[in-house]
């Protein structure tokens, strides 16, 4: 016997089987020969950029975000993991990518991906301990501390005092 899913659990479980599938084909990823990718990074008042170059016919796998970031396809173009399936695009490209997102990409040409976070901090190691879980159990961890947290601020806002 089945129970009616409500929608958001339908997505909810479209979600998880996609994330299983992105996590299954980085695993098969990592047995090919990796290459290192060029990076440039940007900084201006309140906003890191982080410029990556992805040559042609690279398939490449993003890191899981702890928090909200906007994503632009500069040049090039790719077929990459949205939240409504896989989208060929080309610039002008402009996502927001949610807290938790892991992306795949295929790169048809030379392309240029630049991911935005708003931080005063300069040191790309501090930066990513802010802004990247390495796996997915960090990031489960991270979710249940953020949790955590927004409860004890809630109490001590209702509490009276």
């Amino acid at each position: 016997m089945s129970l009616p899913l409500a929608s958001k659990d339908m997505a909810a479980l479209s979600v998880d089987k996609m994330r299983a599938e992105v996590l299954a084909i980085e695993e098969w990823m990592r047995q090919a020969p990796q290459i290192e990718f060029a990076v440039t990074h940007h900084y201006a008042k309140s906003v890191y950029g982080r410029e990556l170059f992805i040559p042609k016919g690279t398939v490449l796998t993003g890191k899981i975000h702890k928090y909200s970031q906007l994503n632009v396809l500069v040049s090039g173009e790719l077929s990459v993991l949205t939240e409504h399936g896989v989208k060929r695009v080309k610039p002008p490209f402009v996502i927001v990518s949610p807290a938790g997102t892991k992306r795949i990409a295929y790169a048809h040409e030379d392309s240029i991906w630049l991911t935005v976070h708003g931080t005063e901090e300069t040191d790309v190691e501090k930066i990513e301990q802010q802004f990247i879980a390495q796996t997915e159990q960090e990031y489960i961890a991270f979710v249940a501390q953020e949790l955590e947290n927004a409860e004890r601020r809630t109490e001590r806002l209702s509490c009276p005092g």
